[in-house]
C-alpha cells in the first residue's frame, strides 16, 4: 500500500441545473471588477464567478432561467452564450 494521502476533489455547483460536479468538469464565468463578462477558462480569473456544467443544455437552461445573470448579479451578453454553445456542441 502506498502512503499517497487521498486528494480531495474540489466539487463546485453548476448554477443552471444545482448540481454538484468536480470543478474540471466545470466552466467558470466571471464579472470582472470592471463589469466585464467573461469565459474563464483558465478558472482563475478575478471577479466574481459562477460555474456551469459543460453542455448545451445546461446553457440554455442558463440563458431561460436567468441563473447566470443572478448569480454574477449582472446582465449576461447574448455572445457569452451563444461562445458557450458553440464551445460545448464540438
Amino acid at each position: 500500500m502506498g502512503n499517497t494521502p487521498i486528494r480531495k476533489v474540489p466539487m463546485r455547483k453548476c448554477v443552471a441545473t444545482q448540481e454538484r460536479f468536480p470543478k474540471k468538469e466545470l466552466i467558470r464565468i466571471v464579472r470582472t471588477p470592471e463589469g466585464n463578462v467573461i469565459i474563464d477558462e483558465s478558472g482563475k480569473a478575478n471577479g466574481r464567478g459562477a460555474y456551469l456544467r459543460k453542455s448545451v443544455d445546461a446553457v440554455a437552461l442558463a440563458r431561460k432561467t436567468g441563473a447566470l445573470a443572478k448569480a454574477l448579479e449582472t446582465e449576461i451578453p447574448a455572445e457569452i452564450y451563444d461562445r458557450l454553445t458553440e464551445m460545448f456542441r464540438g
